[in-house]
């Protein structure tokens, strides 16, 4: 007794799929591969955080600039702070930056994180305006209650000088 099928149709297409399967189960797994260097993660620093990506890992890294914290090098070398409300991380990098870059506003920093817990950009994007934010800083921010529709500054990132109110 055979597990094959007594009708020859029947035979010709199931050797045909168990000749077509292998092929497409490869191409599939080549793809996933190859692509495995490009797919970038965003994370917010709490996020970032939380999930601890390897060291070396592509991500995105969105918050806002901290007020107080950019310094620039005279050998074209950037570091300031990008935060959320729960944690701060500290960005450094090596070039211009956008001319819309600023204190307490939104930027995404594309890079990777390195072994000392410093986060090295490679690319810094800066926000076009009072009401454009990438959707995944918008999405963390409105989950941590921290959204801001009308462009005002969250409370954490102005400086000290500036909340209490007088």
């Amino acid at each position: 007794m055979s597990w094959l099928p007594k009708s020859p149709k029947a035979r010709r297409r199931l050797t045909l799929v168990a000749a077509i399967a292998p092929v497409l189960i490869l191409a599939v797994a080549l793809t996933l591969w190859g692509l495995g260097d490009s797919v970038s993660f965003f994370y917010t620093p709490s996020q970032a955080a939380k999930a601890r990506p390897p060291a070396g890992r592509s991500i995105q890294l969105g918050g806002l600039v901290a007020q107080g914290s950019v310094v620039k090098h005279p050998d074209g070398q950037v570091e300031f702070n990008v935060r959320d409300q729960a944690s701060v991380d500290k960005v450094v990098f090596q070039g211009d930056l956008p001319d819309l870059f600023r204190e307490g506003q939104g930027v995404v920093a594309v890079g990777a994180f390195r072994g000392d817990g410093v986060f090295e950009a490679k690319r810094v994007l800066a926000k076009h305006d009072e009401r454009y934010m990438p959707r995944e800083l918008t999405k963390a921010l409105k989950a941590q209650g921290e959204w801001r529709g009308d462009g005002a500054t969250p409370a954490y990132a102005q400086p000290a000088s500036d909340k209490g109110g007088s």
